[in-house]
Formats: C-alpha cells, structure tokens, sequence
C-alpha cells in the first residue's frame, strides 16, 4: 500500500479481518478491516486513501442515520465513531481535520433554509429581479424611476439592564448586565430606495394598514418621488399590504405608486432586509436602552449615519439564477429517497 506524503518513511501494517458475533458489520459504511500499525519512533502513520473516502461519507451523513443521538457531529464524535465502528485502531482530531477541510467540511454547522411553497413564484419573483436590475416588462427604466424596497420589522423591544453597562477595558470586552427591565416595544417600518441609497423609517407602536400608509406618505410626498413616473413599491403579503386590495388603495392614494408582491416565504428577495440586518448588528445587539425614547431616538439617528457612506447593495442574483435554482430544487423533490 503506498504511503500519505505525510509521511517521513512506508510503516509496516497488517489487516487482520473484523467481526463481530454475529459475523456482520455494525456500520452502515463499507466494511473495512481495522488499520493497525506497526511504527517506529518518532514515524507518523499513514491512512489508505480509501479510508478518508469513508470518513469524509461520514462527515457527511446526519448522525441520526449513523444510531447516534445527536444532531450535528464534531471532530471527536467523528473520532470516536470511526473507531468504535473499526474503521482505525487510533487516529488524531487534527487528522481528520486536516482531511475534512480540503472539501470545506463542518458537519458541526447548519444553514437554515426554506423550499419555495408559492405556487407561483417565479411569475412573482422574477419582476422583483428585473427591477434590481433596472427594468420592468422587458423595457429599461427612465431616470424619473424609482425602486422602493419596504418591510417592518416588529416587536423591537427596549431592555433596560438592571445594572450599568461597563465599556471595554484592556483584556475585557464590554460587560452587559444579564437581566432586565422590558421598557415596551416599537415596530420599526422602513423603506430603502434600492439605486440611491437613501433609507426612510419611522417607528410606531404597532403594525397596520394606518402605520404603513404614513411610511408611504413620508416617502411619496417628497421630492424626487412626488413627481416621479413611477415609484414601485416591493412589499411582502403581510396583512398590512396584502394582494389586489393594497395594489389598489396604493394606486388611489398615491397613482404614481405601483406595488409589488414578493412571493411567500421569500424575504431574501426583499432588500430591505439587508438593511434591517444591519440595523440588528449595529444599533441592536446588544440591546440596552434606557427607554422607548432612547430606542427611537438610536434608530432614527442610525438612518442618518449610515447614509453617509450608504452604496447601493450590490446584488447579484438575476432571473437566469432564480430558473437555475428552482430547476435544482424540483430536481431535489423528484429524487427518490436515498
């Protein structure tokens, strides 16, 4: 068997077969006889190929389907299964994580993520798309164009600490008291001119048709946007602006205001969510404020200061990815079950 470069000189090594009991595997991997070497001093072993194959298939299996109780495996739960399984009579962690990080694996990670469930999504999505793009029904938009990307984001809570937040210091972070006095809760309703970066927002007390239409109206009854051709609006279906029956108060309030659906379940595809992420990192985490006050305050002065240095958000994904990940994800479902 040829030896890993790793290695400073071929060890010896036997193959003895192995069983159990009953004569049958007890791992769901191939069978494969237990490694064991025969090393002098100071000489590192060697693996066959074959066997990173198979641990690497482990690393990429939910352990619920390997027996084991858990829901993610770590560097020494992969350790301890593939000795226990009889794969290697002993192995380092730094090995196999110098072999799962060639292919970038972290089985200890996770990603959340949501299978499409409109019906029509992309007949909703992809004129969204074109407008991040500067187009609408085939045609580039003019100059007295607008593009508006709005959401809310709700129950924004003012915690006040029940001791005084102490600053950094040399070898210590900021310190944040663990407990709390809840002070109430603002939603915050935002609006972001997706080419100009300019970000508009407001806080009320609660979500609603009322505290939408007076977002729309702070944005619509200013200039460029007051005589603008066309102001498009990208709203999900929330019930504050929800199907034909807010495309059409839109449109009689504001006729210059055309709204746009996202699909449902599709946030992604809002941009104002980017900014709303933003807006979590920098002004809400952690969240320590004295009062309601100080959180509207905090928030309002935020859209202030970020539009200072504000640039479009560069935003990649087109109609041509969007057919390409959905053509993916019915090839998924299609697939019998492994």
């Amino acid at each position: 068997m040829r030896a890993y470069p790793t290695t400073s000189s071929p060890p010896n090594w036997t193959r003895p077969v192995r069983s159990s009991a009953s004569g049958a595997s007890g791992s769901r991997l191939p069978d494969y006889p237990v490694w064991k070497l025969n090393l002098g001093a100071g000489v590192k072993p060697a693996f066959p190929r074959s066997l990173v194959v198979q641990v690497k298939a482990l690393a990429c299996e939910l352990p619920h389907r390997l027996g084991l109780p858990l829901s993610r495996l770590s560097i020494e739960e992969i350790r301890q299964h593939v000795i226990s399984q009889g794969l290697v009579a002993e192995i380092s962690g730094a090995t196999l994580w110098r072999w799962l990080s060639t292919d970038a694996l972290r089985p200890w990670q996770h990603r959340s993520w949501i299978f499409p469930r409109d019906p029509n999504f992309a007949a909703r999505a992809g004129p969204v798309l074109d407008l991040y793009e500067r187009i609408w029904e085939g045609a580039p938009l003019g100059a007295d164009d607008f593009v508006i990307s709005a959401d809310e984001k709700t129950s924004i809570q003012a915690r006040r600490r029940k001791q005084p937040t102490l600053p950094p210091a040399p070898n210590r972070p900021t310190k944040l008291e663990h407990e709390y006095f809840r002070e109430g809760a603002w939603t915050y309703l935002a609006a972001w001119d997706v080419h100009r970066a300019k970000v508009f927002g407001r806080c009320e007390v609660k979500n609603g048709m009322a505290a939408v239409e007076r977002l729309v109206s702070e944005v619509m009854n200013q200039e460029p946007y007051k005589s603008a051709r066309r102001v498009f609006w990208i709203m999900d279906n929330c019930s504050a602006h929800r199907g034909q029956k807010a495309i059409d108060r839109f449109r009689a309030k504001w006729p210059n205001a055309v709204l746009i659906h996202t699909p449902v379940q599709a946030s992604w595809l809002n941009q104002v969510e980017i900014y709303f992420s933003i807006v979590q990192r920098k002004v809400l985490t952690p969240n320590d404020f004295s009062s309601l006050a100080e959180l509207e305050q905090r928030l309002l002065a935020f859209q202030s200061h970020y539009e200072r240095t504000a640039t479009p958000f560069k935003w990649t994904f087109t109609r041509n990815d969007l057919h390409a990940l959905l053509a993916k994800i019915a090839a998924k479902r299609l697939a019998p079950a492994a």
